[in-house]
């Protein structure tokens, strides 16, 4: 699914996470399923430190989670993350790996007085001209940034 040139800058990427993460896919029988686990496959196939479960039982099918093993937080994405999303794909692997965001002390601070549990919910289109500048990616950090 992925060229080997994107699969070499994956690998940089992935060299930057700390902590292990677990991939956990929920699937069917269909052709998008078989997809995603394709790609799922490939990710971890490119470090130690991710790894791959297909036991998910997300009610979106096909999804998967980003998690730090015997944690219950981390990102949902439910369908196929590639074109403008791929990017947000990457920075939840770095940012559930433990890679900090770039953000000013500030926001940091912000982040850190929260005292209450969130739960955010975004959603992408295929077709939607506005998703690329809104995805959460953009929130935080332009990826060419990434450290």
């Amino acid at each position: 699914m992925l060229d080997a040139r994107l699969k070499e800058q994956l690998r940089q990427h992935l060299d930057k996470i700390g902590q292990p993460v677990e991939l956990v896919a929920t699937l069917d029988a269909g052709e998008k399923s078989r997809d995603l686990e394709a790609l799922l496959r490939e990710i971890a196939e490119l470090s130690e430190r991710v790894t791959l479960r297909t036991d998910g039982e997300d009610a979106r099918t096909p999804s998967f989670s980003i998690r730090r093993p015997g944690e219950d937080t981390g990102v949902v994405f439910a369908g196929i993350p590639l074109g403008h999303e791929f990017t947000s794909l990457v920075l939840a692997l770095l940012q559930v790996g433990g890679h900090p965001p770039r953000v000013s002390e500030a926001q940091a601070e912000r982040v850190r007085a929260l005292d209450e549990d969130l739960h955010f919910e975004t959603y992408y289109s295929l077709s939607c001209q506005n998703c690329p500048d809104v995805r959460p990616a953009k929130i935080f950090c332009d990826p060419s940034e990434i450290d």
